[in-house]
């Protein structure tokens, strides 16, 4: 690498004023084209959406040898500068920042973050280069410190100063975290991981979310390579904390995680909230990831086009075989016990039966639809569409139980055989049938076609029980006996009608306020759907009252009996010998 005076690519990140949420970039090139190409992607990977990341940037403008050069907008997202080739080329633009989640980028008077996708002109012909990034820390803000996975190449012990990174790619995978967060080290089968957490309330345990989440990294390697061994040196853990919000995105050696200040578990032996399970899950799928997407991934996906969307049938594995083993390691690693397990599956058993989108579009389709789908629902996707996150889940749950019952392997097996067979890297489903294959000594292509590229029920029931474990029916909820589902306060939000539906059939819309009931003359306020029964009974006809565009509305509505909203299941244990096999007895 060239010395560090003289880089390839240099960004310096500057924050002159914090307040005013802008970041101010100078983008330095020491040898450019001759007519230099630059752009902002238009997404992050691993959040399969086109999110305009150019609409942020503003002020651009570009010199060479201290005199402004002519440059010009050529798409939504590039530009191209009359430079002199070779010369060197200085860009100053600035970012405004005011996106709070982990795929962009925020800057307040308390806290900074971004990703470089977010910020840094990738420069065309020149990606594969060396980058260097410098951040300045904000003279407002002396108490700050910084966190990523980038390599320092001259940091301060605040973190502040440069970093090195060996192409783009890995400039865009490393996010940076800035403020002043606790900073939290731990090792796990030898690889020294980092938790940095911003926000946290004083009540916040730190000790017991440390602990956990060693269990979680220490599970997870294990399971990938049986001689412990990690596909990496370090590991980042950017966890900010909020009033209210849960998400997390994926990255090589570190991950950004937004998180309710409320799952966090509490000092004072308080029991850990509800919410503390679900977050330890979001630490173990996106953990996970560092070997399911990030170098393992779809063959598609094996060089990023940053200009558009990179179509890939392929997240139902890297998404959905995720999601079944988040949690499932969880329960290996001994932080859940296994009746909570069952029920976190049960959870996600009846997410998918009550969509009613599984019987239209393949797991595999919805895949390839992410771009205008997942990230972008509405009242309709429901019953059009079905999540690869929750029947990946599912076919990878089918595919385990099926392979175990075979007895040649688990689909842990194949994971790793998986692994070894794609050298960490790309694959494509020919692969995975393949590895199927040679691990289990029989073919997996029928159940492959039906259950990713059909809309056919998948057979849980059938496998659990083979496992030891019941799958009991439960009494429907009205919503869904109703086919709606609702938000309430003074009345009853109706935000969707799913088709085929006793509400469909009565003429209800996503968008109506369910005022009240009439029911044998005799009129009623509804504020709660779940009040509906005292009024009714089931197969009673009443008449709904209904605000629409302001105009009340009355709809002739049937109840529907709790035998007719749809399959609703409880998982039990019947076998625990058997079961344990499976779920594991930490």
């Amino acid at each position: 690498m060239p010395p560090e005076s003289t880089p390839a690519i240099h960004f310096r990140v500057e924050s002159p004023d914090p307040r005013s949420h802008r970041y101010h970039l100078t983008l330095t090139i020491a040898r450019p084209a001759a007519r230099q190409t630059v752009s902002l992607p238009v997404w992050i990977p691993g959040s399969y959406l086109v999110r305009e990341f150019a609409r942020n940037l503003i002020h651009l403008r570009a010199e060479q040898g201290g005199k402004a050069v002519a440059l010009r907008q050529t798409s939504k997202c590039a530009w191209q500068i009359a430079c002199k080739r070779g010369e060197e080329l200085v860009l100053r633009y600035e970012i405004v920042a005011s996106d709070r989640s982990v795929r962009t980028a925020w800057l307040d008077a308390t806290r900074g973050f971004f990703n470089a996708t977010s910020l840094c002109l990738r420069v065309h012909g020149q990606e594969d280069v060396p980058h260097v990034l410098q951040v300045l820390r904000p003279p407002t803000c002396p108490d700050w410190q910084l966190a990523t996975a980038l390599m320092p190449l001259k940091a301060a012990r605040h973190g502040f100063g440069s970093y090195r990174a060996a192409h783009y790619d890995e400039l865009a995978d490393c996010p940076v975290e800035m403020g002043a967060f606790q900073n939290f080290k731990f090792t796990a089968c030898g690889v020294v991981h980092r938790l940095v957490v911003s926000g946290a309330a004083a009540s916040f345990d730190s000790a017991r979310l440390l602990r956990d989440v060693q269990r979680i990294c220490e599970e997870a390697i294990r399971f990938w390579s049986p001689e412990r061994k990690a596909p990496f040196e370090r590991y980042v853990f950017l966890l900010n904390v909020v009033d209210g919000g849960y998400g997390g995105l994926e990255h090589r050696t570190s991950t950004a995680l937004i998180c309710g200040r409320r799952d966090l578990p509490r000092l004072g032996g308080v029991k850990a909230p509800e919410g503390y399970t679900t977050l330890l899950g979001l630490f173990s799928h996106e953990y996970f990831h560092a070997w399911n997407v990030k170098r393992m991934r779809p063959q598609e996906l094996a060089r990023y086009d940053y200009t558009q969307e990179n179509y890939t049938e392929l997240l139902w594995f890297f998404e959905g075989f995720t999601s079944y083993y988040d949690d499932l390691l969880l329960r290996r690693a001994g932080l859940i016990a296994q009746d909570a397990y069952l029920k976190l599956l049960t959870k996600t058993i009846n997410q998918v039966l009550q969509t009613p989108g599984r019987q239209v579009q393949s797991v595999a389709q919805a895949s390839f639809d992410a771009w205008i789908r997942y990230y972008r629902p509405d009242e309709n996707t429901p019953g059009t569409t079905v999540s690869y996150y929750t029947k990946g889940a599912l076919v990878a749950l089918c595919l385990d139980l099926a392979l175990r019952r075979s007895g040649r392997c688990t689909l842990d097996d194949v994971m790793r055989a998986l692994w070894q067979h794609s050298n960490g890297g790309p694959v494509s489903e020919q692969d995975i049938r393949r590895v199927l294959r040679q691990c289990s000594g029989r073919s997996w292509d029928a159940e492959i076609d039906a259950w990713v590229h059909g809309t056919g029920e998948l057979p849980v029931a059938e496998l659990l029980a083979a496992i030891g474990v019941e799958c009991k029916s439960d009494t429907a909820q009205i919503a869904q006996r109703l086919g709606l589902r609702v938000t309430e306060s003074a009345s009853v939000q109706i935000k969707i009608v799913l088709p085929g539906s006793a509400a469909e059939r009565a003429g209800m819309m996503a968008g109506d306020e369910w005022l009240g009931v009439e029911v044998a003359g005799e009129g009623w306020r509804l504020t709660k759907l779940d009040d509906l029964p005292l009024y009714a009974a089931p197969d009673a006809h009443m008449t709904a009252l209904v605000a629409r565009d302001a105009r009340l509305l009355r709809l002739p509505l049937v109840l529907p009996a709790a035998d007719a909203g749809g399959e609703n299941l409880v998982l039990g244990v019947r076998d625990p010998a058997v079961a344990d096999a499976w779920l594991g007895n930490p």
